[in-house]
């Protein structure tokens, strides 16, 4: 990553604001840059539900393709299901078209690991989430939720772009 990259996303001065959204969940926001006009508010750039990791919102993802997130793709048929909110089952992954680390040299996912979920033949992500089992379980259950989805494209916390 460079030091430009790190400096917009976690900026020294001013920090980044926390912001406490109902009872599990924290939204970090990131004040506008000098580049901005000076009436914008702060943008959402990370978010924290109850003790999960801390997860990029997808509005970051988009903005900064190139920095290496965990990632998994999915198969074409869970792109419907997954725009409106369901969690990622496990042959939504291991079909043809589905793609998690652990193929190959890379090393697996774990429980708990936040990731990015892309579709296949897509160039944008389309979600976020937390995975619910590892993902050597996946390959050798394959059934059952795999990964739980908590922001995706068209939710609410896409739609603001910034916070007052």
């Amino acid at each position: 990553m460079e030091e430009e990259q790190l400096e917009l996303l976690l900026p020294k001065k001013p920090p980044l604001m926390q912001y406490k959204v109902g009872p599990h969940l924290m939204l970090y926001c990131r004040p506008p840059t000098s580049e901005e006009s000076v009436m914008s508010d702060n943008e959402p750039v990370f978010f924290q539900s109850r003790n999960g990791p801390l997860l990029p919102t997808l509005r970051l993802v988009h903005q900064y393709p190139d920095i290496q997130f965990n990632k998994i793709t999915v198969d074409k048929g869970a792109i419907p299901f997954i725009l409106g909110g369901a969690n990622i089952m496990c042959p939504g992954l291991t079909n043809v078209g589905g793609e998690m680390p652990g193929d190959g040299d890379k090393p697996g996912l774990e429980k708990g690991d936040g990731v990015v979920i892309y579709a296949e033949g897509k160039e944008h992500a389309l979600a976020v989430g937390v995975m619910t089992m590892s993902s050597t379980t996946i390959r050798s259950k394959n059934k059952g939720n795999g990964v739980e989805v908590v922001h995706f494209l068209g939710d609410g916390l896409f739609q603001s772009a910034e916070i007052s």
